[in-house]
């Protein structure tokens, strides 16, 4: 893999990654969905491994043995095993394979997500001169395939690397009818393993044997178990009579760890396939997880997922039994509980509980008023829960569990401007408590904020802009919000805002911008000019929020060409000289990104007098800025040398 084509190589294979992701389905949906987010986050890093090979001289690489390029094929390989595996597993059916097929393909996830983990932990990343916000995701998505690894079980590099064609070769080739998968699986080399990897795959087979993988899934708990060790298997045949009925009950997730507890099939929600919070029960009788149940019908979906009967209406009661079950089996087993709330009581930061059962029954008459046909009592109800939200942790579970996120959400395109603020400062508060987080994107409510963001008042696109920064926390969201349109709006406000809402929108592009893909779009949407004007209004008290979006803009390409166009480079060198020690710190770190194989730039900051003030911070300033002002007198000096 050559200096120029090393990351265009790579974000191809992210790219086929991601365009294997379509469809989804069957008992390992969720696995396949992870490992493709993950690996979707890493194209940020290979735009500048791009970058960096694009400007290397042929001698660079042919002349150093340590050229950061020779790292780069391990991670090569291991996107090209994850492609392979997710082309199979992403159309694993149970009722069409065998359970030995299914041990098989979690093995195989299993050493890919390691695998990906320790070719990222290889990557020299100061050697390629990543940029610090994108060492950071990096830093994130390893931290991610690690939790996952864990939850999968103990594996050694021993293991992997003794039979790597096993799970990251050529274990996998579906028998294909155009596109689609038939009944024949074919795992090849498998009688070839080595004994440790046989073993790993085979510990604790004597204790599952009465159980399969056809009806449960167990999240995040499990066992690696036993498998065929045959050089070619046919699942169809390996299933039958007596015994196959036996192993109807065995859970996918419970082939991924040992000493599991198997979840009973009920308190399962058909969609997700994970333990049920908030059971409800729709027009067909079948019960569902409310948020999954919910987004599914928000997409436009009229028929039971289970079933596929149509709905004839969409009403979603709560199943208060099954809860109150799910609730008992929890506590019988020692298992945490979806959230602190148990049978009316909920959990205190000292391991006791408070009784909350009258909370709980006042909450539910709020949330069923927020459907209600009056206008009144719509806008009574939702600025209460506007209150309670603010109020505690505790309102905050409460208000969720009684299912009120999904009727906010619904309440953000009213007409009434007051109970369209206050929905969405509800949201805005129940976002705070993290769990919560992902209940409000499974509603779907990013098209309603950004809207808001773009049309209500003051308050409402203040407080939608803080909402968008709140759920921007966890990285898969930040595309998400990205692509729904809201970085036009962000700037918007972050150029006519109030002085509050200047602030939440500069903190949510702040946060949605250290995603690669949304830097362009922030460009444009004209950020550029926004943030240059700020660092010139000198009744802008927001200098040091503009440095800090401008640091994690500077590195992308756009950005680079809007910034000298705006003629921002003269307004860094005389922060050098007269701002506050963080804002020089940042200036240097904008200059140093914007000169980086970049002549043209350096010769301007050098006409410009940057010499003087870049010597005096890598003397005395914060050590950030020493370094960066160090590296860029370096480039100054190499360009007098030329």
């Amino acid at each position: 893999m050559d200096g120029v084509n090393a990351g265009g190589e790579l974000l191809a294979l992210v790219n086929d990654v991601v365009g294997v992701s379509v469809g989804f389905r069957g008992l390992f949906k969720r696995d396949c969905t992870d490992l493709v987010r993950r690996i979707a986050l890493l194209t940020n890093l290979f735009e500048e491994i791009r970058d960096f090979g694009a400007a290397l001289r042929p001698s660079d690489v042919s002349t150093s043995s340590a050229s950061p390029l020779t790292c780069l094929p391990e991670v090569a390989n291991a996107l090209q095993a994850a492609k392979r595996l997710l082309s199979v597993a992403g159309n694993f059916c149970s009722g069409a394979f065998s359970d030995g097929a299914a041990k098989k393909i979690t093995f195989q996830f299993h050493c890919v997500t390691w695998k990906l983990e320790k070719a990222l932990g290889n990557l020299p990343c100061e050697l390629f001169e990543i940029s610090e916000e994108v060492r950071e995701q990096v830093e994130l998505v390893r931290a991610q395939l690690r939790r996952a690894t864990e939850r999968y079980g103990p594996l050694s590099s021993k293991v992997v690397s003794r039979a790597p064609s096993l799970p990251l070769d050529r274990e996998i080739h579906p028998q294909k009818s155009g596109n689609r998968l038939n009944g024949s699986f074919h795992v090849e080399n498998f009688g070839n393993m080595n004994p440790e990897a046989k073993a790993m795959m085979d510990s604790g087979s004597k204790c599952n044997d009465s159980h399969s993988i056809k009806d449960q899934i167990v999240p995040e708990s499990g066992r690696l178990s036993n498998s065929s060790a045959s050089a070619e298997a046919h699942p169809s045949n390996e299933i039958d009579g007596e015994k196959g009925d036996k192993s109807a009950t065995k859970s996918l997730e419970e082939i991924k760890k040992p000493d599991s507890v198997v979840i009973p099939n009920d308190y399962l929600c058909p969609i997700s396939l994970e333990l049920m919070r908030d059971p409800v029960i729709v027009a067909t009788g079948q019960t569902y997880e409310r948020s999954y149940i919910q987004r599914w019908i928000d997409c436009g979906n009229l028929t039971c997922p289970k079933t596929q009967l149509e709905l004839q209406n969409l009403t979603l009661t709560p199943n208060y039994a099954l809860r109150s079950l799910i609730t008992q089996w929890c506590i019988k087993n020692n298992i945490e509980q979806p959230t602190g709330l148990v049978n009316g009581r909920i959990k205190k930061s000292d391991g006791t509980f408070r009784d909350v059962s009258g909370d709980i029954a006042a909450i539910e008459v709020l949330v069923r008023k927020l459907s209600s046909r009056s206008i009144e009592d719509r806008r009574a109800a939702v600025t209460e829960i506007r209150s309670l939200s603010k109020r505690s942790t505790d309102n905050r579970i409460l208000i969720a569990e009684a299912g009120a996120i999904p009727a906010l959400v619904n309440l953000l395109t009213a007409d009434d401007v007051v109970t369209q603020e206050n929905a969405v400062t509800s949201i805005l508060n129940l976002s705070i408590y993290e769990n919560n987080k992902g209940l409000i994107m499974l509603a779907g409510a990013i098209p309603s904020v950004v809207q808001v963001l773009r049309s209500g008042s003051m308050e409402a696109r203040e407080n939608a802009a803080a909402t968008l920064f709140s759920l921007s926390v966890a990285d898969e969201n930040k595309i998400i919000i990205g692509a729904s349109g809201a970085m036009p709006a962000l700037v918007e406000l972050l150029q006519n805002g109030s002085t509050r809402g200047k602030k939440d929108a500069a903190t949510a592009l702040f946060n949605l911008c250290i995603y690669q893909g949304n830097k362009s779009r922030a460009v444009k949407a004209g950020i550029i000019t926004a943030l240059s004007n700020m660092l010139t209004d000198l009744n802008n008290c927001m200098v040091d929020e503009a440095l800090t979006i401008l640091s994690v803009l500077s590195s992308h390409h756009e950005a680079k060409i809007s910034v000298v166009k705006a003629s921002v480079i003269p307004v860094l060198i005389d922060i050098l000289r007269t701002d506050l020690p963080r804002n020089k710190e940042n200036a240097t770190a904008i200059l140093l990104s914007l000169c980086k194989r970049d002549n043209e730039n350096l010769a301007c900051i050098s006409r410009l007098g940057a010499v003087v003030p870049l010597t005096d911070l890598a003397k005395s300033g914060t050590e950030r800025a020493k370094r960066k002002a160090t590296s860029l007198l370096e480039h100054l000096q190499r360009l007098q040398q030329l």
